[in-house]
């Protein structure tokens, strides 16, 4: 069971904005990190500081043993094998190493790939370059009101490679996996998955996903920022050629030419983000520690709790689906007469912190006919008092601006 004890690992939740108390409920955007993360770095750069896989000196040894055993536990964690995790500065770079990586290996001109109106920015616009540069055909997939993507399109669809998001940044809209692969596999496509918005509420096992690419931010999850992961079945690893190149990723290196290590390493070009690794690899430590179910559970009845009081509200439009089931993490959502941006401003003088704007999401909101909207997501140190209070303002912003 979570309790309202936990907000005492989080420092920053301590603060006071204009003088009230913080409502952190921005974290679609980041998360916070609790202090076992933070102790995690400090003790890493006070104590152990190093470059790892170039020395034999005792501080890089503890540096390097620390980096693996973070790549050993993430992948444990995510139900991977060590040789499937890549580290990454984030989704958006996972992204494009897929498209500079994989595709040019696996597809040839006239291919077809697909993603959907649904999607984050970073896994549109990376498609949208390696199309137009390796002569593919990109097809896009309309979405519903509700953001629901019509399956039976992509059965129709004859396509070598799907990129969609796990959990809509928008519209929080919860996609099929476990169909959406299916239905890939059965065609021989490949399938990437955003899970930038869906690892931090719905833990996942890629194993039994059975997932060609996922890929996370760390920060979305208490981690620090410029550390992500990009996921890779490794069956797949050998086939793609190196991202970047650089110190640490070759076996051989001459004058006329250099050889590249056939591990996930291969991707680690240039010393890596060793402090960002070993700090998400202690968020998720203290994640799994809290209980995955339990945080699944009490996030559940705080997402449903602040959708059935926006609900309750009058001249408020919520985005997305109204089932809690369909949905994870956020909602969206404006009051008729008052700019998201304005609303978000008289909630910050409440001490409440949300997203406005089109949160990197303009073919959604340009679907729905949407400019911009009021962004409300929640952590697992959110509670219904912190819904009550975001109620109270957005209240007393209709009572200003009306």
């Amino acid at each position: 069971m979570i309790t309202k004890n936990i907000k005492k690992d989080f420092p920053i939740l301590s603060r006071r904005v204009n003088g009230k108390r913080l409502v952190y409920l921005d974290n679609s955007a980041t998360s916070q990190s609790p202090k076992q993360v933070i102790d995690s770095l400090v003790d890493y750069y006070s104590n152990h500081r190093a470059n790892v896989h170039r020395g034999i000196h005792t501080l890089s040894e503890e540096s390097t043993q620390m980096y693996d055993n973070a790549r050993k536990n993430i992948a444990s964690f995510l139900g991977a094998k060590f040789n499937e995790i890549v580290f990454v500065r984030n989704t958006t770079e996972a992204c494009n190493l897929v498209a500079l990586s994989f595709l040019p290996a696996f597809l040839k001109k006239g291919d077809t790939i697909v993603t959907t109106e649904l999607e984050h920015h970073s896994n549109l616009i990376p498609w949208q370059i390696i199309s137009k540069t390796l002569g593919l055909n990109l097809k896009i997939l309309p979405i519903s009101k509700e953001g629901i993507v019509d399956l039976s399109l992509l059965q129709k669809t004859n396509y070598k490679f799907l990129a969609i998001t796990q959990v809509s940044n928008f519209l929080g809209t919860v996609n099929p996996l476990d169909k959406i692969i299916e239905i890939s596999h059965k065609k021989g496509a490949r399938v990437f998955i955003d899970g930038a918005q869906g690892i931090p509420h719905k833990f996942m096992n890629l194993r039994n996903l059975n997932a060609d690419f996922y890929a996370f931010s760390g920060h979305k999850i208490y981690a620090p920022f410029g550390i992500g992961v990009l996921y890779i079945s490794e069956k797949l690893v050998s086939t793609m050629p190196p991202f970047l190149t650089g110190g640490g990723m070759i076996t051989q290196v001459t004058t006329k030419n250099a050889d590249f290590l056939d591990t996930v390493e291969k991707f680690d070009a240039g010393t890596p983000n060793i402090g960002g690794a070993i700090a998400l690899s202690q968020a998720l430590n203290y994640v799994k520690k809290l209980g995955l179910k339990n945080i699944e559970n009490h996030e559940k009845q705080v997402l449903e709790y602040l959708l059935e009081n926006l609900l309750s509200l009058n001249d408020i439009e919520i985005y997305g689906p109204k089932d809690i089931n369909k949905r994870l993490g956020l909602v969206s959502f404006n009051y008729k007469k008052v700019h998201s941006h304005d609303l978000a401003s008289i909630l910050d003088s409440e001490g409440v912190a949300i997203r406005s704007g089109h949160h990197c999401a303009m073919p959604a909101h340009d679907k729905l006919k949407v400019l911009s909207s009021a962004r409300a997501s929640i952590g697992l140190y959110n509670f219904k008092e912190d819904i009550d209070i975001l109620v109270y303002g957005i209240k007393k912003a209709k009572s200003i601006l009306s």
